[in-house]
C-alpha cells in the first residue's frame, strides 16, 4: 500500500509547539511507516518522518511571516495531486481545498475534517460528498449533509505524556486565546474557586487577550506563559489539580483534553460538541454548562482517581489505535476501488472508540 499524506503547512510536521493537525498528520504516518506501510508525507521541507519526505515549501507560514500562505497552500496541494496516480490512496488533513484538485487523479482520496471554521466552507464539502471518503474525528461533529466512512478519534503517543499520581496546586487553561476556547471564562473559574490559574498557548486573538486576559494577569494568581513545545507541556499538564476546558464553541473534538488525562489530570469541560465522547464524567472529569459548575467541580476533583484518567487514554486514545482505525478506513476505500463501487451511507458505523 502506498500512501499520499497530505499535511496543512502552517506549521513544521510534527510541530515544534502549536500544530494540532500536523500532530496528527505526524503520528499517523509514523505508526503506519511502523506497520510497513510505504508512505510520503508532503508538507514543510524542515517536517521530519521516517517515511518519504515530499516538499516545497521551506517553512510553515506561521513560523516565517515572509511566506505567501496561498500561493504556497497551491503548489503544495498541487503538488500532491499531480503525483497522485503514483499512490494507492490519498489522505487528506488540509481541509477542503484540496478537494477541488480531486478530478486531477483517479486516486481514492480520504480526507479527515478536523472541523468545520465556519458553515461557509460546507458547500465544498458537499460538491464532493459523493467522490471523496470523509472521516470526521468525532460523530458529534459529523455533518448531517455529508456522508462518512467512519468516525476516527484522535489518538496520542502515551509515550510524550508522564503519569502524575499526585495532583499539582494550579487549574490550567491551555489552548489558544480566542473566544472560543473560553480564556476569559477559564480566568472567572479559577478566581471563583480561589485557585492559581496557569495559561499556556499561542495568543490568536490579540484584541481578545487584551481585553479580556491581560487585565488579570499578575504574575501569582493568574500567569500566562505562552505557547509551549512537548517537554513543557508535559510539565504543566502533569502538574494541574485540573485543566479547565470552557469551550464557547461544539468543539470538533479536544487534544489537550486526552493530553491532561494521558498524564492523569482530571478535566473540567462545558458540555459542547465532542466533550461527551472525550471526557467520561465522573471518572476522568467533569462535564458542566456554565462558569459556575466548573467553579463546584474544581471542589470535586478529588474525587477522581488520576489513574483512571492514564487508564481511559490508553483504552481509547493512543496513536496505535487510531493508526489501526486509518487503515481500516483505507482497506475499505481500496476494496470499493477493486469493486467498482462507493459506500454511498448516511449513517455508517464509528471506527473510533467512544465515551
Amino acid at each position: 500500500m502506498k500512501i499520499a499524506m497530505l499535511s496543512p503547512i502552517a506549521w513544521r510536521t510534527p510541530p515544534r509547539h502549536y500544530g494540532p493537525w500536523e500532530s496528527i498528520v505526524s503520528l499517523v504516518t509514523e505508526r503506519l511507516v511502523r506497520r510497513g506501510i510505504d508512505v510520503t508525507l508532503f508538507a514543510t521541507a524542515d517536517s521530519e518522518t521516517s517515511g518519504r519526505l515530499h516538499a516545497v515549501c521551506p517553512r510553515g507560514y506561521e513560523e516565517d511571516r515572509s511566506i505567501d500562505a496561498k500561493v504556497l497552500e497551491c503548489l503544495h496541494i498541487s503538488e500532491c495531486f499531480e503525483r497522485g496516480d503514483e499512490f494507492d490512496l490519498i489522505h487528506n488533513h488540509f481541509d477542503f481545498l484540496p478537494l477541488t484538485y480531486m478530478r486531477m487523479t483517479s486516486t481514492p482520496v480520504v480526507t479527515t475534517i478536523h472541523g468545520f471554521s465556519s458553515p461557509r466552507i460546507v458547500p465544498v464539502y458537499r460538491k464532493y460528498n459523493h467522490l471523496a471518503y470523509y472521516v470526521a474525528i468525532s460523530d458529534a461533529d459529523r455533518h448531517p449533509d455529508l456522508e462518512y466512512i467512519a468516525t476516527v478519534h484522535h489518538g496520542i503517543d502515551l509515550s510524550l505524556f508522564t503519569f502524575k499520581p499526585e495532583p499539582g496546586g494550579y487549574a490550567l487553561f491551555f489552548g489558544r486565546i480566542h473566544p472560543d476556547k473560553g480564556a476569559r471564562e477559564a480566568i472567572e473559574i479559577a478566581k471563583r474557586a480561589e485557585l492559581r490559574l496557569v495559561m499556556a498557548g499561542i495568543v490568536q486573538e490579540r484584541d481578545y487577550f487584551e481585553r479580556e486576559v491581560a487585565p488579570h494577569l499578575d504574575g501569582e494568581r493568574v500567569t500566562f506563559i505562552g505557547s509551549v513545545g512537548p517537554a513543557d507541556r508535559d510539565a504543566l499538564l502533569g502538574g494541574a489539580l485540573a485543566l479547565l476546558h470552557p469551550i464557547g464553541f461544539d468543539e470538533p473534538f479536544g487534544l489537550s483534553v486526552i493530553e491532561a488525562n494521558a498524564c492523569g489530570t482530571p478535566v473540567i469541560a462545558f458540555r459542547r460538541g465532542s466533550m461527551n465522547e472525550v471526557v467520561a464524567h465522573g471518572r476522568t472529569g467533569f462535564l458542566v454548562s456554565d462558569v459556575a459548575g466548573a467553579a463546584a467541580a474544581l471542589g470535586r476533583v478529588h474525587e477522581l482517581k488520576r489513574s483512571e484518567c492514564r487508564r481511559w487514554v490508553e483504552e481509547r486514545f493512543s496513536a496505535d489505535r487510531m493508526a489501526d482505525d486509518y487503515v481500516r478506513v483505507y482497506e475499505t476505500v481500496l476494496e470499493e476501488k477493486r469493486a467498482g463501487r462507493r459506500a454511498g451511507w448516511t449513517t455508517p458505523p464509528s471506527v473510533g472508540g467512544h465515551a
